[in-house]
C-alpha cells in the first residue's frame, strides 16, 4: 500500500510543478493534459492545455498534482507537507526557496524536537513544515 498527496492547484499546475522543480528539486515523472483524454467529455471548456493528472518526486516521494476544474483559488486546508532533512543548511536552503511569494507561519528556528523548524504557507497556499530529522 502506499499513501501520496494529491494537489489540485485550479489552473495553476503548470506553474506549480515548475516551481517545485527550482524550489525543491521535483522530478516531473508523468504529466498528462485534459486534451490527450481518449474521452472528451472530460474536457471542460477552456482547459484542454491544463493539467489533467501530473506526479513528480521530491526525494523518496511521489506527489500527485492536477489543475482541477479550475473553479477558482486551490482550497489547501487542513493538512501540510513536511520535509525531512538531515542538515541545518539544507532546510535553510529549502525553506527559503518555498517563501517567495507566500506567507512564514513560523520561521526556522530551534525547538525542542529539532534544531531548525518552520512553518510557510508557498505561493500557491500549500502548507509546507521543514525540520531537521534528528
Amino acid at each position: 500500500m502506499q499513501l501520496q498527496p494529491y494537489l489540485f492547484f485550479e489552473g495553476r499546475c503548470d506553474e506549480a510543478l515548475e516551481f517545485y522543480r527550482t524550489a525543491l528539486g521535483a522530478e516531473l515523472t508523468m504529466l498528462l493534459r485534459y486534451k490527450d483524454s481518449p474521452d472528451p467529455t472530460m474536457c471542460m471548456p477552456g482547459t484542454l492545455d491544463k493539467v489533467m493528472h501530473s506526479s513528480f518526486r521530491i526525494g523518496d516521494t511521489t506527489v500527485c498534482a492536477s489543475d482541477g476544474r479550475c473553479v477558482g483559488p486551490p482550497q489547501f486546508q487542513g493538512f501540510s507537507l513536511s520535509i525531512a532533512v538531515s542538515t541545518e543548511a539544507e532546510a535553510d536552503r529549502l525553506f527559503a526557496a518555498l517563501c517567495p511569494g507566500g506567507q512564514v507561519l513560523m520561521p526556522l528556528t530551534k525547538t525542542f524536537y529539532s534544531p531548525r523548524f518552520g512553518m510557510v504557507h508557498d505561493k500557491f497556499g500549500v502548507l509546507w513544515m521543514v525540520l531537521v530529522a534528528q
